[in-house]
């Protein structure tokens, strides 16, 4: 059953970047959400959160994970992180997606989940320059801040809010109306229809 989102944590890691769309995940009660590290250590997240992971890579539960999020941090960008390619390398092939956002998405190019579908990133040319063996520069969309394609989720580091979007969609959370208000909410600051009222009233 999958039943599980799995957030990986490491030193460094960019904590800000998934926060929206971990709480529209938590939100309706459905889905479990755990940590999980290289180890069983803590680690402190860019903005200085202590957080001590549920789990580890070694104990990832395939069977239950329902997605898994990548997080941005230096990591990446020093070609770090092997287990965590491998464990997203084995996720998607076992049929559950996976979502990255800024240098997070290095980690994908480098499980090759880029090479054959639609993908986004923090600028063009970045995931070529540090990721030899990517092969998916045709697949790279400039004109997104995030998209989803084929299982796979990626986001630039501007668009935390569009990869909270992917996320809720790919989850299935809401309905479609209702996912569309809750982005011009959170993207444009235009409240939903039914809390137009309680605006004005306050």
């Amino acid at each position: 059953m999958r039943d599980t989102v799995y957030f990986l944590v490491f030193d460094g890691f960019a904590d800000w970047q998934a926060a929206l769309a971990l709480c529209e995940v938590r939100r309706p009660g459905d889905w479990r959400v755990q940590t999980v590290g290289f180890s069983a250590a803590p680690v402190m997240s860019m903005g200085g959160l202590m957080v001590q992971p549920d789990s580890t890579l070694a104990q990832f539960d395939f069977q239950r994970a329902a997605l898994l999020i990548v997080p941005g941090g230096h990591l990446w960008q020093r070609g770090e992180g092997e287990v965590a390619v491998a464990a997203i390398r084995h996720l998607h092939a076992a049929g559950a997606p996976v979502a990255a956002i800024d240098s997070g998405v290095l980690a994908l190019a480098r499980a090759g989940l880029l090479d054959h579908c639609r993908h986004t990133g923090n600028w063009s040319g970045q995931i070529a320059t540090q990721v030899p063996d990517y092969r998916g520069t045709d697949q790279y969309d400039s004109d997104v801040l995030a998209v989803s394609d084929g299982g796979v989720i990626s986001a630039s580091h501007l668009g935390s809010v569009e990869f909270a979007r992917e996320v809720i969609r790919t989850l299935d959370l809401y309905s479609p109306a209702d996912r569309e208000h809750w982005y011009r909410l959170f993207k444009h600051a235009q409240p939903p229809p039914w809390c137009v009222g309680e605006t004005l009233a306050a």
